[in-house]
């Protein structure tokens, strides 16, 4: 079982997040680093699975929408986090990241949509 490796897209990309991330030795790649600001959701999603990487976003509407249609089709993904809020601290999205990386493996992730609320506990 191997860890997931996240991709953050453009909703998510707050660079204070992402160098967290890096400092807890999560493996991290934002759609500036893939050079792919400009690519509609769905190409987000396919390359992030060609890659095998998890995608983060806060944009709950369209990626949800995506998960389904992708298991309507019979397609496959690599797994979607989804932040349904974006006024969580970067300390609490990283607390749920860091929770849902623990509590999942990156096969476990595969065709997965995940809620990152469920990963935020109060401490």
């Amino acid at each position: 079982m191997s860890q997931i490796r996240l991709y953050i897209d453009e909703d998510s990309g707050n660079l204070s997040l992402v160098q967290a991330l890096r400092n807890s030795s999560v493996e991290v790649m934002t759609t500036s680093d893939a050079n792919r600001l400009s690519s509609s959701d769905e190409e987000q999603l396919i390359w992030a699975t060609e890659q095998r990487l998890v995608i983060y976003t806060s944009n709950m509407g369209d990626f949800c929408r995506l998960h389904r249609n992708f298991a309507e089709q019979n397609r496959s993904h690599s797994g979607i986090i989804v932040a349904t809020r974006q006024s969580y601290s970067i300390g609490a999205q990283l607390r749920g990241l860091l929770n849902l990386i623990v509590a999942n493996s990156a096969e476990e992730m595969i065709n997965k949509l995940e809620y990152l609320g469920a990963y935020i506990r109060a401490e």
